[in-house]
């Protein structure tokens, strides 16, 4: 859903007239709406990585000492 939206906002801001997205034809004016929506989706993104790397323990780097001693 991320990747429709920002298609779609690069598409208006290329061609600077309008887009078909989800059935619907968006002009500039809904520039602002088509940016909430992907804003919108980056966060649910973000969360459900966010709460992956919590439930498995996040990422953990371990070091190993190889030393003579």
């Amino acid at each position: 859903m991320r990747d429709l939206y920002l298609a779609a906002e690069q598409d208006l801001l290329q061609h600077g007239k309008s887009s078909a997205f989800e059935g619907r034809t968006l002009t500039m004016a809904d520039l602002t709406e088509i940016r909430a929506g992907r804003q919108e989706w980056e966060r649910r993104v973000m969360a459900e990585l966010a709460s992956t790397a919590h439930t498995r323990g996040g990422l953990s780097v371990s070091v190993a000492s190889f030393g003579n001693g």
